[in-house]
């Protein structure tokens, strides 16, 4: 019975209404210990007829075990072996301990978990409900809240339950639904329900005292019983202060206390072993000479039931259980799970029972358990590996070796994101003997540490250490080192941060040679410092060759995986769009095929700008949104860069405003120089695009100051130029030319020359400036950037208006208008439309700004299909599933008018 329950009932029954309709939805069910989540969970279940319902709850003690959850889940769906593509089904067979293999990557079984659910979504609807999600190990909530967020038009619902305060960060996003206390009435109800003819004064005191929990209700009531109750006494046992959760469960503890002995020995070993495999149970029990009758007084007293598994009535049963034997009494039982567990089989359960059962050290259980983090890795459960070490640490007694494995537990907690536990088992690895290489991997750890958790300044002396410290010993592995570092600084150069970009390049160019071992990542190196330490022309040659290599097939996957991000950065620093673009796509798809959740956020960053500058705005937005969800799946906050450049080139001022000032106390903080630039530059466009040139000025002559290796710098310059002709500053202009042209003449591409021309027909006079104005057009409509060749035709145009060539202004004016208006960039289009009224035209309202016809998922899915790809195709790259691909098309069908894929060419605009 659920008493109370009116509105959440009625969220959950529109949840299966909606799956049963053939749509998607989600919820996250929270709230304290034993308030009813369970119970309204139950009561779904049992309302979804005509849905496949998946079952779960997760286990405390299977945290440590990548992917546990999720087995379970797939283990109630259909066998739908084939009907994935071979890249996930092979993730998802690793990552179950089905087959051997490389680690696979979290994205990929995410997608492949995606696939698993809708594919079963199209022989019935499917309800996938998990309860207690917080005891899911993370690997598992990573998959789950990666389907959920891409779930669209499926018949899928997925709805996970959690405590309030264990809410893990991956399905914090989730739709809430929170269950609150019973209200007076309902909890009386209920009470009264538990124990009939209370005293009204008692009632009224325990329903006070325990906050409207219907658990603890239930249990307290059950515990202390009528006689205790109706005497008006108090409620006893754990205390009248006591959490209620607390109090729960030493009602537990008492039930369990007051059961047999035998039972009492078999409800722990049932809650030391999570599996709740009945044939494990009863053989443990046996090897205590225990028979399987043994359990029946807890399942009689509704403790326990046995089916296919053990389980407990709640997961406070088991922590009370467990919880009130003795320490010897935990090592004993866990000694008995060992011995029934079969090593062969389930080697890693083995190792972990072996582990609990031990005081002090033991070498052999301690490797077995190093062994079981390097299987666990290669399932891709870092998370699991991490804590394998950690035991492993704990029961290593040579100094030497301990020391050691807690620099590999470190840097296995560090990949986990577990930046705590990853800095204490480094500081037990620092305590020890660590030979000199250790002691430069473990500086560097922490340097990566601090850069991930702070992105600051801390960061860059210490991965500096590392790399100095590597370089006696691994040369390949230093200069890796160093160009960390050099990045690191680039990004952390701030005013009032002790950071000099210069000497870091500088310590990396005396980094030695690493000789046979020469790689892409050194040309890199040498030349990111040459153009910090020389500037741009020294390092032209060398950045032009790692960027040839990154284009390249031949580069591995695993340096273009680490580094690609960074050529894309190195393209736009040489003013190359066309590597950019071959860099960035190589990059997107590298790190969709390995499933990487932290390059291919990144790529996807750099990616939306360019597509910003070529006019795809759509395509722009739809790509930071996809980084920044990757970002949340992992519970990182995004980083602004993507967002802040789309949304700078659209001229919107206002949500660029609320973007800097959600952001700006972070950056400062962080010393996050990077990201104060990237700031100042786009302000500084908008308030070009807007003519405001006065606030423009100021805006780039904060972001021109920072280093030369910065991007935004850079672009700060043009706009400098701009702004300082149109504002008075001609002689600040002209200092900004000649710094810009030291990097438009060293790249000599397209983009750079029609850049510098267009800047430099600002500054000019008569013939001249006419010519430059030329050269720019000409030079800038060669390149895809239609950006930058609107901007061309706009500051053309303007220059012809002002020398009153009236007609020729308006072909220029006009040109600008269309294309500023078609790629979406609202505040430079209203700045076209303005000057072309004043040569006495008028703009073509076919191109006014108005909402894009098609969201920007509607037009990915549009333009692969329009390109050839499948609806398979088309949901393995963008990570959708097919159905929903299917729904797109439908929306993209309706909406321009056409009736197949084959016609989508015509309609669609171009997006070069």
């Amino acid at each position: 019975m659920l008493l109370g329950r009116e509105v959440e009932r009625a969220r959950l029954r529109e949840l299966v209404a909606a799956v049963r309709g053939g749509r998607c939805a989600t919820l996250l069910v929270y709230g304290e210990a034993g308030i009813g989540k369970t119970a309204l969970l139950d009561h779904l279940a049992s309302d979804a007829s005509g849905c496949t319902v998946v079952r779960v709850a997760g286990v405390q003690a299977e945290m440590e075990l990548p992917f546990a959850g999720l087995q379970q889940v797939c283990a109630q769906l259909p066998d739908l072996g084939g009907r994935l593509p071979e890249p996930q089904q092979a993730a998802l067979e690793v990552a179950l301990g089905r087959t051997t293999g490389g680690a696979p990557g979290r994205y990929l079984v995410g997608l492949a978990f995606l696939g698993l659910v809708t594919e079963a979504a199209t022989q019935a609807p499917v309800l996938v409900v998990v309860d207690d999600v917080h005891w899911f190990d993370r690997e598992s909530v990573d998959a789950l809240a990666f389907a959920a967020r891409r779930l669209q038009a499926d018949a899928v619902g997925l709805v996970v339950a959690a405590r309030t305060e264990l809410v893990p960060g991956a399905v914090a996003d989730l739709p809430p639904l929170e269950v609150p206390p019973l209200g007076r009435e309902d909890a009386r109800a209920l009470l009264g329900s538990v124990v009939p003819r209370l005293d009204d004064a008692v009632a009224a005191r325990i329903v006070g005292e325990l906050h409207g929990n219907p658990l603890a209700l239930v249990e307290l009531a059950r515990a202390v019983g009528p006689d205790g109750l109706a005497g008006g006494f108090r409620v006893p046992a754990s205390g009248q202060d006591a959490p209620v959760p607390a109090r729960i469960e030493a009602a537990y503890r008492d039930r369990a206390s007051a059961l047999p002995a035998d039972t009492r020995r078999m409800l722990l070993l049932a809650a030391a072993e999570p599996t709740g495999d009945p044939a494990l149970l009863w053989r443990a029990a046996a090897a205590e000479s225990i028979g399987p009758s043994a359990l029946s007084p807890a399942e009689e007293d509704g403790l326990v039931s046995v089916g296919a598994r053990v389980v407990f009535r709640h997961p406070l049963v088991r922590s009370a259980v467990y919880g009130a034997a003795s320490p010897e009494e935990r090592r004993r039982v866990h000694r008995v799970l060992a011995e029934a567990t079969d090593a062969v089989h389930d080697p890693d359960r083995h190792a972990w029972h072996l582990a609990k059962a031990v005081v002090g050290t033991d070498e052999a259980i301690a490797t077995e358990l190093e062994r079981s983090a390097v299987r666990a890795r290669a399932r891709g459960g870092v998370v699991a590996a991490a804590a394998f070490m950690e035991e492993s640490v704990r029961l290593t007694g040579d100094a030497r070796c301990r020391s050691r494995r807690a620099l590999d537990a470190a840097q296995l907690g560090e990949l986990a994101g577990s930046a705590d536990r990853a800095v204490a088992m480094l500081a037990l690895a620092e305590d020890g003997p660590l030979d000199a290489v250790e002691r430069a991997r473990a500086t560097h750890l922490r340097g990566r540490i601090s850069l991930t958790v702070e992105r600051g300044t801390d960061a860059v002396p210490l991965l500096v250490s590392a790399a100095v410290l590597m370089e006696q010993h691994d040369a390949r592995r230093a200069r890796d080192m160093h160009l960390e570092a050099l990045t690191a600084a680039l990004f952390a150069c701030s005013d009032g941060h002790d950071i000099d970009v210069r000497s870091v390049a500088a310590r990396a160019r005396q980094a030695p040679d690493p000789g046979s071992r020469r790689s892409v990542t050194d040309t890199l190196l040498e030349g990111l410092a040459t153009l910090e330490l020389d500037g741009p022309q020294p390092a032209a040659e060398m950045l032009g060759r790692a960027l040839e290599a990154f284009r390249s097939d031949a580069l591995p996957d695993d340096d273009a995986l680490r580094w690609l991000w960074l050529a894309c950065r190195v393209a736009v620093l040489q003013w190359d769009d066309a590597s950019w673009a071959v860099v960035a796509g190589r990059g997107t798809q590298i790190a969709r095929e390995a499933g990487s959740l932290v390059a291919l956020p990144a790529v996807l960053s750099s990616s939306a700008a360019l597509q910003s500058l070529r006019g795809d705005g759509a395509l722009a937005r739809h790509q930071v949104e996809e980084a920044e969800s990757l970002w949340r799946s992992v519970s990182a906050v995004a980083p602004p860069y993507g967002a802040m450049t789309v949304e700078a080139w659209r001229g919107r001022p206002d949500r660029l405003g609320r973007l800097i000032e959600d952001h700006r106390d972070g950056l400062i903080a962080r010393g996050e120089g990077m990201g104060l630039a990237l700031a100042a530059w786009s302000t500084a466009l908008v308030r070009v695009a807007e003519g405001r040139y006065a606030e423009a000025f100021d805006h780039a002559r904060a972001a021109a100051a920072y280093p030369e290796a910065i991007i935004y710098s850079r672009w700060a310059l043009v706009e400098l130029v701009e702004s300082g002709v149109r504002s008075g500053h001609a002689d600040a202009a002209a200092e900004a030319l000649v710094r810009l042209a030291r990097s438009t003449q060293a790249s000599g591409t397209d983009w750079a020359l029609g850049v510098e021309a267009r800047c430099r027909a600002l500054l000019a006079d008569g013939q001249r400036a006419e010519a430059f104005y030329a050269e720019a057009v000409e030079r800038l409509e060669r390149t895809a950037l239609r950006a930058e060749s609107a901007r061309a035709h706009l500051l053309y145009g303007e220059w012809l208006r002002r020398r009153r060539q009236r007609a020729r202004a308006r072909l220029h004016l006009s040109r600008a208008h269309e294309e500023f208006s078609t790629m979406g960039a609202q505040a430079f289009a209203a700045r076209a439309a303005a000057e072309l009224v004043s040569t006495g035209g008028y703009p073509n309202r076919g191109h006014e700004m108005s909402p894009p016809r098609l969201t920007a998922q509607e037009e990915r899915v549009a333009r692969l299909a329009s390109a050839g790809s499948s609806n398979a195709e088309i949901a393995a790259q963008l990570f959708i599933s097919r159905s929903t691909v299917d729904y797109h098309l439908r929306k993209v069908f309706e909406k321009l008018g056409v009736d197949s894929r084959t016609r989508l060419h015509l309609v669609l605009p171009s997006s070069s």
